[in-house]
């Protein structure tokens, strides 16, 4: 299995980033990023910490500290069980912001989460993503750790874009408003490098994913989300209703049945046409009531401009159909009020309804069958699969008001009909959808993951006077500390005055020879570590010790020759000479003005199902190495190795293979001959320093611009002390 930690039981890592995530009183409909996903992850912590085979599940989100939400967000631990816990792990800034806002952050998030890893009593076994952004980090925290990736989409970024495109709306807008390309660009890392990606049904795969290049449905499994039973239930006989009192002030006649919808205001949920159907239809309006639950708002107009304008447009139907007496749209309920509502709906002999344009799964319809509800739903998406299990209701167009009226006066009008369906639900749902049954799906696909990952070593590589290093110095070669000779020397002089507390490395795109000889020509001194080929080699101290592992994890699906099969047609682009390509890096010169685009040639790979990196430099250098080898990557793990924070590395750079060692949470410059070039969207990042100075000179200018080596005679002092007191202790 994957247990690892000297247990014969896993510990589960589940990621879910964005959103509101608490162990109570869920604020479903808050927003758009607070719905399902949020009680999903919940649920499937609880579940799946009840196992025996489970030692540990922490739900890894994003620590929020802001004014506007409650203080329980800014818990860095909340637990839910002796065995779960949730994690909240600090990511840009402190406010609460939507999952579109946070694609910048994910490199520090990242690598925060992995500090909190280091500090913890062993490593995860498996790491479990939902949606996109967790599985960007996911994926590269999987990378660094050498363990399985899992992946949840929960929804997918190309399938959204479809249906943003449908509506009219520009792909210039679409871009600007959801960054869908980056989202959507993750996505497809996140399938080419995933173990097992799991879904709810099987629409998801065909009309979701199959929309992807690295599309694989040997990789896919169908494991419908559970229910919990012991909160969703059938009314019992003479059971009360407290939320009924919330309901009184907008009634007439209050024990009429209730049509029941439950959802964010959200414009997908297509909530209009289902009060425009029943403003347009009086036997319905005879035989039901319409209670519309669409989350908890103090004042519409604090409400984010799509929720805003749902609620207004549901306000201005019921006055438009002067459905007053006969609509009730409460302003708040509590997470723990949801089952009640349900059993209120069923006790009256009511509906349930979701007329959602398409939806991915559907847990509310669970939920409402588990509570002895009927339903009338939409017929794209997973509810498919639901209604095909559980017999429980009616699938209809949801843009087909005649349909869907017809469908609503069946089951509240025929008393069999409702009868049969809130039956078959009940059943259905414990059958198909409890959440023991989906943790014993769930864990059967884990053991079936090819147990051939090797996880990281835990003993360090000898480095001189290792021990008095807490910090380090990664810099390029050329054109970033190579330029000047004078200012070369200035660096050497500095990193040899400091020599007993950082550590000095290189990291660069040539070949070790090329790069050997790059330096001594300069007069560099051996580095501590060198990074050459693009984050495909490390080697450590003046011995060029190469570090075995990680050689053989980026080996990982890697397939050169199919590589250079691919691109050798390719117009603007010319094999780079036999002495700058190595075993992992296919190296070639690119003419952009003749080339086709980075985007399309990336797509060319994905299409073959080849998982690699694409790396542009120089404006003239294209690099393809394997997914999970990068100068970043390779960072990350060398810190590591050498147990030097990121926080303690400087790193200096100018090309666009650069940019994953600078983004997340090290120190970082961009030399001054380099501002105007590949790195220039960094500008505004934090911890991304743009020095004056070129060179070598650049990075000097960081040094002081960081007080790089301000704490470092404290720093020895210290040690030094420590060492002494050590060596004159009397034994005990």
């Amino acid at each position: 299995m994957f247990a690892r930690g000297g247990s014969n039981k896993i510990y589960l890592l589940l990621i879910s980033i964005h959103g509101l995530i608490r162990a109570h009183n869920l604020e479903l409909g808050r927003d758009a990023d607070t719905g399902g996903q949020t009680k999903y992850v919940i649920d499937l912590a609880r579940a799946v910490g009840e196992h025996d085979d489970i030692e540990r599940v922490d739900l890894v989100t994003r620590r929020v500290i802001d004014s506007t939400v409650s203080d329980d967000y800014a818990e860095p631990i909340e637990t839910l069980s002796d065995k779960v816990r949730i994690v909240r792990i600090n990511a840009g800034p402190e406010e609460y912001l939507p999952k579109e806002q946070l694609w910048d952050h994910l490199d520090s998030f990242t690598d925060n989460l992995t500090n909190w890893l280091n500090e913890q009593p062993r490593m995860p076994d498996l790491v479990h993503s939902h949606y996109a952004d967790a599985g960007y980090v996911g994926m590269h925290l999987a990378s660094l750790l050498g363990i399985p990736l899992i992946h949840t989409g929960h929804s997918l970024g190309r399938d959204k874009r479809k249906r943003l495109l449908a509506r009219g709306l520009s792909r210039e807008k679409i871009e600007r408003t959801y960054n869908i390309e980056r989202r959507i660009d993750a996505e497809e890392e996140i399938l080419a490098n995933a173990d097992l990606v799991i879904t709810s049904t099987h629409n998801e795969i065909e009309e979701q994913y199959e929309l992807y290049n690295y599309y694989d449905p040997r990789r896919m499994a169908v494991i419908p989300p559970g229910t919990d039973l012991k909160q969703f239930y059938p009314p019992r006989e003479g059971g009360k209703f407290g939320f009924a009192s919330h309901l009184a002030r907008f009634l007439n006649e209050p024990g009429k049945p209730l049509i029941l919808l439950l959802s964010r205001p959200d414009e997908r949920k297509n909530i209009l046409t289902l009060i425009e159907a029943y403003g347009e239809s009086p036997a319905l309006q005879k035989a039901a009531n319409l209670l519309i639950i669409v989350g908890s708002r103090d004042d519409i107009r604090d409400m984010d401009a799509g929720a805003q304008s749902v609620l207004i447009n549901i306000l201005l139907l019921v006055d438009s159909y002067d459905l007053y007496g006969r609509v009730a749209i409460p302003k708040h309920h509590r997470a723990d009020e949801v089952p009640e509502i349900y059993r209120l709906a069923a006790a009256s002999g009511g509906v349930f309804v979701n007329p959602a344009l398409t939806e991915p799964f559907g847990l509310t319809i669970l939920e409402a069958a588990a509570s002895g509800l009927p339903v009338v739903v939409t017929e794209n998406g997973g509810p498919v699969d639901i209604i095909a299990n559980c017999h429980n209701g009616e699938l209809v167009d949801p843009l087909d008001k005649a349909a869907i009226t017809t469908a609503l006066l069946k089951l509240l009008c025929e008393r069999t009909a409702w009868l049969q369906a809130a039956r078959n639900g009940i059943k259905g749902v414990r059958r198909h959808y409890a959440w023991p049954a989906h943790v014993e799906s769930y864990l059967s696909r884990i053991r079936k993951l090819p147990d051939n990952y090797k996880p990281m070593p835990i003993e360090q590589p000898e480095l001189r006077a290792k021990r008095y290093r807490d910090r380090a110095i990664f810099t390029d070669l050329d054109q970033s500390l190579v330029g000047s000779p004078a200012a070369i020397q200035h660096f050497v002089e500095a990193m040899r005055a400091h020599r007993k507390c950082a550590a000095f490395g290189i990291v660069t795109g040539r070949r070790i020879d090329s790069a050997l000889a790059l330096m001594k020509k300069y007069r560099i001194p051996t580095p501590d570590v060198l990074i050459s080929s693009l984050g495909t080699r490390i080697h450590y101290g003046q011995a060029l010790t190469e570090d075995d592992w990680w050689a053989d994890h980026i080996d990982h699906d890697w397939n050169p020759q199919r590589v250079r099969k691919v691109l050798v047609d390719l117009p603007g682009l010319k094999p780079q000479p036999k002495n700058e390509q190595s075993r992992f890096k296919v190296s070639n010169y690119i003419d952009p003005r003749t080339a086709p685009p980075l985007d399309e040639i990336i797509t060319l790979l994905r299409k073959k199902e080849l998982t690699t990196n694409v790396l542009y430099s120089f404006g003239q250098f294209l690099d393809i190495v394997p997914s999970r080898a990068s100068k970043g990557q390779a960072l990350r793990y060398v810190s590591q190795r050498l147990d030097i924070p990121l926080e303690h590395i400087l790193v200096a750079g100018g090309s666009g293979a650069d940019e994953d060692m600078m983004r997340g949470n090290t120190l970082a410059v961009v030399v001054g001959n380099r501002h105007h070039e590949e790195l220039s969207q960094l500008i505004d990042q934090e911890k991304i320093y743009f020095a004056c100075q070129p060179y070598a000179l650049g990075i000097l200018e960081a040094i002081d611009h960081y007080d790089f080596f301000d704490s470092c005679g404290n720093r020895e002092a210290e040690l030094t002390a420590s060492s002494k007191k050590e060596s004159t202790a009397i034994p005990v």
